[in-house]
């Protein structure tokens, strides 16, 4: 759809606000598995918290499993997608950042 006018100016605004979300997919460890890595993807987190770079936080809650993040910045979540010890120690298969035009939030 292509947005003219009013509607399309609306839109412009709206995308100012943006957020970036990083998503990511379960690797389908156990939850022991995951605890034992926790303590460190909970540091690293931390880190982007103090810095006020994050907006929110959290794991699916459905089967499928998985987090995210909101992040205030991309290099920010580019550095957490990169370097997240859940990433990298294989609880989260795979991150993948996405531009989120955010209408409340930010």
């Amino acid at each position: 759809m292509l947005l003219r006018g009013k509607r399309a100016e609306k839109f412009v605004k709206k995308s100012e606000n943006m957020l970036f979300a990083v998503i990511g997919s379960s690797a389908g460890k156990t939850r022991d598995e995951i605890m034992a890595i926790y303590p460190r993807h909970k540091a690293f987190l931390d880190q982007f918290l103090t810095r006020g770079e994050v907006v929110g936080v959290g794991p699916f809650t459905d089967p499928g499993g998985g987090n995210m993040a909101l992040f205030r910045s991309r290099a920010a979540a580019e550095a957490f997608a990169k370097s997240d010890p859940f990433y990298l120690e294989g609880v989260v298969r795979e991150y993948q950042i996405k531009d989120w035009g955010d209408n409340m939030l930010s």
